[in-house]
């Protein structure tokens, strides 16, 4: 793989902490015991992925592979909350694809959208403002922001590309992206010039253009690694036509058909959906193309298994523009560039609630804590149906609530958790 060229990244994206409630009372002169005024601690920074059509490469990647958002400020005198943790911004070429580093499944493809929070911050705690009660009016604690979510993830680059050029190293794949685009891919007599994709913008007519991707060509034995293996196949994943190039001159002792069924195979080998894509095929070099016969044979053999064939000459731009017409006519009826559907699943977290409980009770208010419920507090949304029920059965799982009516809890009292309150009923 090319240097300059990063098409796969791993990263931990770790998103802040909220910051902690403060522990304050009124000050003014002439006012006596003006009570607690303690602000909020501020919410933590998300982590965001946002697509940039500058970036090609995921380059920036390879040696920072921790990103985190800052943490929540916390809350101070006189109410006031603290500050929000900033988001982290972290930009992404266009066509990445996130996905989850445990399992493989897509979180998000970053085709089509403009920002994705990846990480969310955690809430900030309340300070000692929220905690005040007849009985006890001068609380002299706050709570603790909660933390932000983390997770590994695997950052994939695939290419938007309409059409996708393949075949095996030194068919004139380059050669035929040159001419008929303004890219400028290198392009020497040897096998494996290409180390990297190039994409170019092909104008057909007023209005009508489309992207081709020249994908660095795979040979025999590329499912075990050969050669270059698959490492760039992933960018004609959201092709929606393919380009297969054939040398038919037989200057490098091949036999175009061989050479045509192999790549196929290998095609099927990587992704049989892939394999499946509408295809032209394409007998290249026919300008040293001195005997007829190989040409003969491959135009038979395709056409016979349903693909549209053109003879060509990409070196002396023979048949180009014929090609060019016929790709923009059949991307004309094919459904736009794919985009990967998120298949991940969040896990619920397995949160060991053996541990012992602090229970506090002022005035009908029961104040809860214990590390494992912080945890717990921190990975549910509340204002989702199924994660409140979850929640509400770990809390009675871990007999928490049988622990509570053994100290004497009542129908209506309140329960405080962090930055949770609700009323307690059976």
């Amino acid at each position: 793989m090319a240097a300059s060229f990063v098409d796969t990244a791993r990263i931990t994206i770790i998103a802040g902490h909220g910051g902690h409630g403060a522990v304050a009372f009124h000050r003014e002169k002439y006012i006596a015991n003006g009570g607690p005024d303690g602000g909020d601690g501020g919410k933590g920074g998300s982590v965001v992925f946002v697509p940039d059509k500058s970036m090609s490469t995921l380059m920036d990647f390879r040696y920072k592979r921790k990103y985190t958002a800052e943490n929540g400020m916390d809350g101070s005198s006189a109410k006031k909350t603290g500050r929000d943790g900033k988001d982290l911004v972290i930009k992404v070429p266009m066509g990445t694809v996130v996905k989850d580093a445990a399992t493989g499944e897509v979180i998000q493809d970053m085709t089509g959208v403009e920002r994705f929070v990846a990480a969310k911050g955690g809430r900030g705690g309340w300070g000692n403002q929220h905690f005040a009660t007849p009985t006890r009016q001068a609380p002299r604690f706050a709570k603790a922001g909660l933390p932000g979510e983390s997770r590994d993830v695997i950052l994939e680059l695939k290419l938007l590309a309409d059409v996708g050029l393949v075949g095996f190293p030194n068919v004139g794949k380059s050669t035929l992206l040159s001419v008929v685009s303004k890219a400028h891919p290198k392009i020497a007599n040897y096998h494996f010039t290409t180390l990297m994709p190039n994409l170019g913008v092909v104008y057909v007519d007023e209005g009508v253009s489309f992207v081709m991707a020249d994908i660095p060509g795979i040979i025999e034995g590329a499912s075990e690694g050969a050669g270059l293996g698959y490492d760039f196949l992933r960018h004609i994943d959201r092709c929606r036509l393919l380009v297969h190039l054939v040398d038919v001159s037989g200057s490098e002792g091949r036999d175009p058909v061989e050479d045509f069924d192999t790549i196929n195979a290998e095609l099927v080998q990587y992704s049989p959906e892939l394999a499946d894509r509408p295809m032209i095929v394409c007998g290249n070099k026919t300008d040293i193309c001195y005997d007829t016969e190989n040409q003969e044979r491959l135009k038979a053999h395709v056409e016979e298994l349903g693909y549209t064939y053109f003879d060509l000459s990409a070196a002396t731009h023979g048949g180009t523009r014929a090609l060019v017409e016929k790709i923009a006519e059949e991307l004309a009826s094919l459904p736009p560039v794919k985009v990967f559907e998120a298949t991940y699943v969040p896990r619920l977290p397995v949160i060991d609630t053996s541990k012992e409980v602090s229970v506090e009770v002022e005035d009908h208010y029961w104040f809860v804590e214990a590390p494992w419920l912080q945890h717990l507090v921190a990975c549910t949304t509340f204002s989702d149906f199924e994660s409140r029920n979850w929640f509400d059965k770990q809390l009675r799982n871990a007999g928490l609530f049988d622990h509570l009516e053994a100290m004497g809890i009542q129908d209506g009292d309140t329960v405080v958790m962090y930055d949770l309150q609700f009323e307690y009923q059976r």
